[in-house]
């Protein structure tokens, strides 16, 4: 069937996790015929990774605070923002705009419903966050990456889709790949990092807990760690008085690849890591981040840690000694980080792009399908046809030369 070329709007506030998402649709859109642009505010027009062809507007996006006067001047700006929407709209006429969540995503909204525009959010986060709280009651679509979503009231079931979160097709092209191979004698691949800004707190605890590993684990490891520029020397010091093997950096432009090569993940858990973790299938040690709105990143982790696939530690119990002995629980034995990377892997939901584009272009002409069947069966289905760990990972009779990079 042939495809009518249509006009969609993305909307997203200016961070990684609410823009990743927003790429990864914009590219499906693009492969399927139609033309994308994108709303958000100075900062997302900066961020890394918008494909060439999404031009991007950015609009004014107020924040609603408590104080009168900051309450007076977001109004304001989001009533500035929503207008200058409402033109873009004229002249491009899109099908539907949808919004991924934070402050420049609401005046594209309300402008949207103003001109009686289908309008879809998409929700990366097991916590339904303060903007698409706003708007839910409004939207004609709810797209979410978890089966269940706090603060997301029952009166919105009917229009609720469970799709995933789309990840970056470099990193979706891993999951076809078997874990790194692994005995108790390879060189075991660590990779540290906190986010886009990276987090202090992971310099001050992970080379004192990976240095108060047993012998036989501590002597194989190799340590990637992202930190902040002013962390930076400082960890260096501290990996090189444990003798610890670390690149260290403050930002990764290759990460898909520094992922694929990991034996195990340690560091936040966004909604776009978590995706990423589980769309390739890597172990984790997770440390949400405490002031994240509504807790969200604790939210985000207790699937993963349910199913076998995570260990979280509360940010105020990250300590050097309970790092080491969670790090150990996980990785002490092959088998045991072989099946955890497994359990990761079966959380992954790798047709999330595919099905929230799907429901984005239902509005325009084709009927709206069921995606919270058809994305969970198509996530069973994998799960059903995945090797079981043992075979996607030897086991410690393997040759430590056959490891990943040997």
């Amino acid at each position: 069937m042939t495809r009518v070329s249509r006009h969609y709007v993305l909307a997203a506030g200016g961070t990684g996790g609410h823009l990743i998402p927003a790429f990864a649709l914009a590219t499906e859109l693009e492969r399927r015929g139609h033309h994308v642009a994108l709303i958000t505010d100075d900062r997302g027009a900066r961020i890394p990774g918008k494909p060439s062809f999404l031009p991007a507007h950015v609009l004014p996006a107020g924040r609603l605070g408590k104080n009168p006067v900051a309450l007076f001047k977001g109004l304001r700006a989001i009533w500035q923002g929503r207008a200058m929407a409402l033109r873009l709209f004229e002249s491009f006429q899109p099908s539907c705009v949808i919004g991924f969540g934070g402050y420049p995503a609401l005046p594209a909204l309300l402008a949207a419903q103003s001109a009686k525009i289908p309008s879809v959010i998409h929700e990366q986060n097991a916590v339904l966050g303060r903007v698409n709280r706003l708007l839910a009651g409004r939207v004609n679509a709810i797209a979410t990456a978890y089966p269940a979503v706090e603060r997301l009231a029952a009166k919105w079931a009917d229009k609720v889709h469970m799709v995933g979160n789309p990840v970056r097709a470099e990193v979706l092209e891993l999951r076809k790949e078997p874990f790194p191979l692994l005995d108790e004698d390879s060189v075991l691949r660590v990779l540290v990092t906190g986010g886009s800004q990276g987090a202090s707190i992971l310099s001050e605890v992970v080379p004192d807990g990976l240095a108060m590993l047993p012998p036989a684990l501590r002597h194989r490891l190799q340590v990637t760690q992202q930190c902040r520029p002013e962390d930076l020397e400082a960890v260096r010091a501290r990996y090189a008085g444990h003798q610890i093997p670390a690149e260290l950096g403050t930002y990764f432009e290759d990460m898909a690849s520094r992922l694929a090569e990991a034996h195990l993940f340690i560091g936040r858990s966004g909604a776009s890591t978590i995706a990423e973790l589980t769309a390739v299938g890597r172990p984790a040690i997770l440390v949400p981040l405490p002031i994240a709105t509504d807790d969200h990143q604790s939210a985000n982790a207790r699937e993963l840690v349910r199913a076998g696939g995570a260990r979280a530690i509360k940010q105020t119990s990250f300590t050097p000694k309970e790092l080491a002995k969670q790090i150990q629980a996980i990785a002490l034995k092959p088998e045991a980080l072989a099946n955890a990377a497994h359990a990761s892997w079966n959380c992954g939901l790798p047709d999330a792009v595919e099905d929230l584009a799907d429901l984005v272009e239902s509005f325009g002409g084709e009927p709206i399908m069921d995606v919270i069947r058809v994305g969970r069966s198509k996530a069973q289905a994998a799960t059903a046809a995945a090797p079981v760990a043992s075979a996607r990972i030897p086991t410690a009779r393997a040759s430590a030369g056959q490891e990943n990079g040997a």
